[in-house]
């Protein structure tokens, strides 16, 4: 129940939802209170407007991205952990398991494996049956990496784990039986701060290793390089809604697993 309350109620905060909620609001005024309509289609639209707009899309992305960037060459450890969310099953006519915007963690995976910053790759994530079910996340990025030169004997799976909670504890119990302590922890640097405390809540020795950055320096620079770059930065985008959205959804699970005591 947990786990379906915690993908449902967010859906009320961020924008798209937020917004649908203004709209049915404006048309039960409709019915008893017309002259206040105007009040939840506007701030309906301001919601929209000013989640898809480049410069709050952009700040709020890099204020969760930036945090943990490596200021240097990542060490050696015992193993690379890549955490789920990044791959699609090959479900018919899909011929093999696809990556999807979060793929980044899995090439970054088998690239530093065969940079020899690790022995081991731990793919950590299964699939939840009543959200398109199919094979474990954990074995449709093994087979993907297999393909990019990982030795099949040096991935170890986790195909349990259903949130990053589950994604921390499962490893925890994977290092412990390996006898392992010190990894590389994959994930987008929009997750990574969430995620890198989860783990070290665990007593887990994670070094963050993020990929899949939405959010450079170019990003950063382009709304202000030009007059068409600013006009085009306050229109309504829905690339941009999508960024601000996978932001307020880390936040909220800030709160939340603070509330439960997992980090």
């Amino acid at each position: 129940m947990f786990l379906f309350l915690s993908k449902l109620l967010p859906l009320f905060l961020y924008p798209l939802g937020l917004a649908c909620i203004l709209m049915i609001g404006a048309l039960v005024l409709s019915w008893k209170r017309p002259r206040w309509v105007p009040v939840p289609v506007a701030l309906a639209l301001i919601v929209l407007l000013l989640t898809s707009n480049s410069w709050v899309a952009n700040s709020i992305a890099q204020s969760l991205e930036w945090q943990y960037i490596p200021s240097g060459e990542l060490p050696q450890a015992d193993a690379i952990v890549v955490l789920g969310g990044a791959t699609r099953s090959a479900f018919s006519p899909r011929p093999a398991p696809d990556l999807t915007e979060g793929g980044d963690r899995v090439l970054y995976g088998a690239q530093l494996y065969r940079e020899g910053k690790a022995p081991v790759v731990i793919t950590s994530g299964g699939r939840v049956e009543w959200r398109g079910g199919g094979s474990p996340e954990s074995a449709d990025m093994a087979q993907i990496m297999e393909t990019m030169g990982v030795l099949s004997s040096a991935i170890l799976q986790d195909p349990t784990s259903l949130n990053t909670y589950q994604n921390a504890v499962n490893v925890r119990q994977i290092l412990e039986k390996q006898g392992m302590q010190q990894v590389l922890l994959v994930t987008s640097a929009m997750h990574m701060p969430r995620a890198l405390r989860i783990f070290q809540r665990q007593g887990i020795d994670a070094i963050p290793a993020p990929t899949d950055f939405l959010i450079t320096q170019q990003e950063l620079n382009e709304p202000n390089s030009s007059f068409q770059a600013t006009v085009l930065g306050i229109l309504p985008d829905t690339q941009r809604l999508d960024i601000t959205t996978r932001a307020l959804k880390e936040y909220i699970g800030t709160v939340v697993y603070r509330l439960r005591g997992w980090l």
